[in-house]
Formats: structure tokens, sequence, C-alpha cells
């Protein structure tokens, strides 16, 4: 390349770049527009495309029909042996209760503060099955007492997000596994007019992408 070459291609780089900024707007998470007129590029160019920036309300339940059962025992109730006149005593048999957490985003602070509130709406109080956070490990603290027991073993059982395993609970336990708060870890935007990178080893029109920090 002789020196004038280089100095016109010098100049090329160097010099201002025809640039466009294009704004969509949509409801849904697919944004489809058409451009009128329509963009006309030169062929002997190279162009590329950048997200400058997204403005966006996003919700993401991690609460929903799948996990929103929480179930306790406060102790034991009187069970009568039917129609029996035999002057035989009535039975004793453990009640459980169902807490039927309504779907939406919650952190572990909120889901000890909807069970407390529901216990208290029973007539169980409020201070006998306390659910913390320990920031240590992630994991979650279920401390239980006055002869109350929590069941995991319930189909749809919250107790899962908080990290225990299924069983029945009683006394003071700390989650066998993390935390599992978060149903979305990152968000993809998606733009069908690039190529070039990398998801998990595949290829894919990915522009951005990004953890939320709400």
């Amino acid at each position: 390349m002789t020196d004038t070459e280089l100095l016109e291609k010098i100049e090329r780089n160097t010099s201002p770049k025809t640039s466009t900024q294009i704004v969509v707007s949509e409801n849904s998470t697919k944004i489809k527009t058409t451009f009128n007129p329509p963009l006309e590029f030169d062929r002997t160019r190279k162009y590329e495309m950048a997200l400058v920036n997204l403005e966006t309300y996003y919700g993401f339940p991690n609460i929903d029909s799948s996990n929103n059962i929480f179930q306790y025992s406060p102790g034991f109730v009187e069970v009568g042996r039917g129609d029996r006149d035999d002057g035989e005593d009535a039975s004793r048999q453990r009640q459980w209760v169902d807490v039927l957490i309504s779907e939406g985003s919650y952190d572990v602070i909120d889901i000890a503060e909807t069970i407390k509130i529901a216990m208290k709406q029973n007539g169980h109080g409020d201070d006998a099955v306390k659910i913390s956070a320990n920031t240590n490990t992630l994991k979650s603290v279920l401390e239980i007492s006055n002869n109350f027991m929590v069941d995991s073993l319930v189909r749809n059982s919250i107790v899962s997000v908080l990290g225990f395993a299924q069983k029945i609970f009683k006394g003071i336990h700390e989650s066998q596994n993390v935390v599992n708060i978060l149903s979305i870890n990152s968000i993809l935007v998606n733009v069908d007019v690039i190529g070039g990178p990398y998801v998990n080893g595949r290829t894919q029109n990915t522009i951005y992408s990004f953890f939320s920090n709400v």
C-alpha cells in the first residue's frame, strides 16, 4: 500500500460517519416496525448497529400457582368418634392449614410477612413461625415454636423457593440449598438484522444482555 493509499484509508476511517437513530415503541416483547420512507444504505460500506438505550417496565413473578402454598400445623384438635355413645374419649389429630400466597414478585422478607399476616388472621398468632434470610450463606432460616410444624411435602409448596428440602419441619432449621428467589437471571435483547454474538455456545441475534437490578 502506497503512502497515498494509506493516507486515504486513514482519512476514511477518521472522517465523521453517517449515523441514523432508530426509535421503536411497542407494548409487547416483540417489536416490529416499517420504515417509511425506507432506509437506504451504501452497499460499498460496512455498517454497525448498537443499542443506545432501552426503557421498559417489567414484572417477573417468582411466586405463582406452581409454588404458592405454605402449609403449617398449629397443633392437635379433638376429633369425635362418629355417633358412638359408648363413652369413649375423642381422638386427637394434627390440624394442617394451607396459606395461599397471591401471585407476584417477592423477596424472603415479603414471603415471611405475608405468611405472618395470614397466620394471625387464622388466629394462630404471628410469631410461632419465623422466616428470615442468612445473607452470609444465601440461605433462609426457619424458626418454628409452640408445637407448630411446617410441611413442605405438600404439592406446590413455597418452601422450595426458600431452599428447603421436602420434609416436615419443627424447631430451627437453615435451608439445605440457597434461596431460589430469582425466576429471571438475564434479559436478552435480540435484533434479527445482526449476527455474530454467541449465547451458550450458539450464535444468536443478541445485541444486548442485562441483569434485572430491581
